[in-house]
């Protein structure tokens, strides 16, 4: 199957270009013909090298073009039309045009995203097909994109947290390296005719004196242990057991652990207010959010809680056996299904956990900076004091 390009006018005037896949440019006229529309200009796309996928941050734009485009009441088909025109990548513009096209020839707005389910999150399909059914896809979309916002500003927050210590890190590695190449040899044989001979030495100097004289082969086995266990990390991603693995040594962190607790409790509550805005049931709602999280333990944990719920048990009675989910989230959400406030208590909750993962944020970045402050400084402490520890200990002769 081969791409391509067509200018167009549809049969009440309005120009329109787009992509289609066909075999030859004889059975594109004749698909497009079937769309009533008169073919302007067709063209097979020239062959490239496979595009990108579309980034974070160009999505969340979309999105945020999209919802104020069917708040001002405009039709989706159209709507993705006009945003086709400002897509910021040919990637972005093939992919709305291609949902666009799926559109106007009578394919569910769900499985027209869901031909391109890769290159949009979990159940951006429903979300939309839910709207344009409840006629509150403008409101479902504003919801998305600050669950969007919140997951963008925690990468972020997340890679500027990693950085620093990598940097800070690389640095103490060089400046140890240097020492002990450059500055530890020069005292060694002074040293050790101070303490008449290597064996007269502290033993932390022993230490310091052995480990300049094999640095490289101490760099080359932490290279091969660092690359074993890159291996090894990230084989466990490429299973289920492998990820609960991963998921349970994050959540075991002193404080990090509790940033990923959050995180995944307010993208879950997010998740599950958009689905029950969009009119999902509560167990259904529970098992989608599930799904589309990115917590292995947290999706089991909700399909179970969705088996229960579905048998009738209540929502609190339901989570009791989940490990992943706080019982005051199941408290909050019972007591929502009770009062037919359950909207307003899951917006509560991922406002509540986003502000509390936030927060945990700053904390782990205020922390990181002494602590590695600290480590670097000790290190080069360590040398140092292993460089006068035989003096100190022949002065205590002498005296």
């Amino acid at each position: 199957m081969a791409l391509f390009e067509y200018r167009s006018v549809t049969t009440s005037g309005r120009l329109m270009t787009g992509t289609i896949e066909a075999a030859d440019i004889e059975q594109a006229k004749a698909s497009l013909a079937e769309m009533n529309v008169q073919v302007t200009e067709l063209e097979k796309t020239k062959e490239s090298a496979t595009p990108k996928s579309i980034g974070h941050n160009e999505f969340v734009l979309f999105n945020e073009q999209l919802a104020s485009l069917t708040k001002a009441g405009i039709p989706l088909e159209q709507g993705l039309r006009e945003l086709a025109h400002d897509a910021g990548s040919s990637k972005m513009r093939s992919l709305i045009n291609s949902i666009a096209d799926e559109l106007e020839r009578g394919t569910p707005i769900d499985e027209a995203v869901g031909k391109h389910q890769k290159d949009f999150p979990p159940l951006y399909g429903l979300i939309l097909k839910s709207g344009v059914e409840t006629g509150r896809l403008s409101e479902m979309l504003t919801n998305l994109n600050r669950h969007l916002q919140v997951e963008l500003r925690t990468k972020r927050i997340i890679v500027e947290s990693l950085t620093y210590p990598a940097v800070v890190l690389v640095a103490a590695a060089l400046i140890v390296t240097g020492l002990l190449l450059l500055i530890i040899p020069t005292f060694a044989e002074v040293l050790s005719d101070m303490s008449d001979g290597k064996a007269g030495l502290p033993y932390l100097t022993q230490f310091v004196l052995d480990m300049s004289t094999h640095v490289w082969d101490f760099w080359l086995v932490i290279g091969v242990i660092a690359v074993v266990f890159a291996f090894i990390w990230k084989s466990m991603a490429f299973s289920a057991a492998g990820r609960k693995t991963k998921e349970r040594f994050f959540r075991s962190l002193p404080l990090m652990g509790r940033v990923f607790r959050n995180g995944s409790m307010a993208r879950f509550s997010e998740c599950m207010s958009v689905l029950i805005n969009a009119g999902c049931t509560l167990d259904d709602a529970v098992e989608l959010s599930g799904q589309s999280s990115s917590s292995e333990l947290l999706k089991q944990d909700c399909g179970i809680l969705a088996a229960q719920l579905k048998e009738g048990s209540n929502f609190l009675e339901a989570g009791m056996g989940c490990k992943t989910i706080p019982r005051l989230f199941l408290y909050s959400v019972q007591l929502g299904a009770q009062r037919n406030e359950l909207k307003e208590n899951l917006n509560s909750l991922g406002r509540m956990y986003a502000a509390k993962t936030f927060s945990l944020q700053s904390q782990m970045q205020g922390l990181m900076e002494p602590l590695l402050i600290i480590l670097l400084g000790g290190l080069v402490g360590t040398i140092v004091l292993a460089m006068f520890l035989p003096m100190v200990k022949m002065i205590q002769v002498l005296m």
